[in-house]
């Protein structure tokens, strides 16, 4: 039992960073239609980016603002000066941000090579917690990754569903037309949803580069298992990526630790059998 309860934990842990790097793509692709390939470049440049910054000011919290304020600043470029100019051209965005992540991948090789990079967590949260109920210790960084998760999933929440930039999000995305003939600027809304995105994925990569550890290959991952969440959870819907991230981190863990060998078979069976009989997603609105 108590095997099977760091299982659970590491799977909780795992849908945590899952949805972390989801939360960002959801905003993007899911309310704004926007095929951002690039997402995965953005994670692991905030990574990098909060290595550096962490190790000059010796201050953790400080590399975790810094690199999604770095992001955010790189995503609201890409959304201003290249995708915003083809808004609906889903063929072209995919193309565009492809060959956007890697030229972000090439450079970020050149310039922080091919090593494996850690990003030292505060003293508070290097040890362990002794968790009563299942009679272990565990790390205490992963149990803030998951607090993390559900606080940003929450802050998300609100924000799309109880704030007026969350309901110009929406409207821009039902009906663009109409929300411009209103006198709403669509084009600088969608801007600050990328600048959000971005440093959503900024957080995503500090933390993953925190609990874990980055390196070249670590964005085309997140950005694969970011894909497996939206489609799984559904579309435009914090929810459904909340949903997706936690079966998703569920299903690779316990594939892992008692069928290693056919662990892979456990994510993309999820998801070919959401695909088969709930195409939108298990939250997803279905296309009218």
């Amino acid at each position: 039992m108590q095997y099977f309860a760091v299982v659970t934990l590491n799977g909780l842990t795992l849908a945590a960073l899952y949805f972390l790097a989801a939360s960002g793509f959801t905003l993007i692709f899911g309310l704004m239609r926007t095929v951002n390939m690039a997402h995965g470049g953005l994670l692991l440049l905030g990574a990098y980016l909060g290595y550096e910054i962490t190790t000059a000011s010796g201050s953790w919290v400080i590399g975790l603002v810094g690199s999604a304020i770095g992001t955010a600043a790189v995503g609201a470029l890409i959304q201003a000066c290249l995708l915003g100019r083809y808004q609906g051209e889903e063929l072209r965005q995919t193309l565009l941000t492809i060959a956007l992540s890697i030229i972000l991948a090439d450079l970020m090789l050149a310039y922080w090579g091919g090593i494996t990079y850690q990003i030292e967590m505060p003293a508070l949260l290097s040890g362990s917690v002794f968790l009563p109920v299942l009679n272990i210790g565990y790390a205490a960084v992963r149990i803030f990754v998951m607090v993390l998760a559900i606080g940003i999933g929450v802050g998300l929440w609100l924000l799309i569903s109880r704030t007026k930039l969350g309901m110009m999000i929406r409207a821009g995305v039902d009906d663009r037309d109409m929300l411009r003939a209103l006198g709403f600027n669509v084009g600088r809304i969608f801007i600050y949803v990328f600048a959000l995105g971005g440093a959503l994925a900024g957080v995503a990569g500090n933390v993953a580069a925190s609990a874990l550890s980055v390196a070249p290959g670590t964005d085309v991952q997140y950005l694969l298992f970011s894909l497996v969440v939206v489609i799984v959870g559904g579309m435009g819907s914090v929810g459904g990526a909340a949903l997706g991230a936690l079966m998703v981190g569920l299903a690779e863990q316990y594939g892992l630790a008692y069928a290693p060998t056919y662990s892979v078979v456990f994510t993309f069976g999820l998801m070919v059998l959401v695909l088969a009989f709930r195409p939108q997603g298990l939250i997803g609105k279905a296309e009218v």
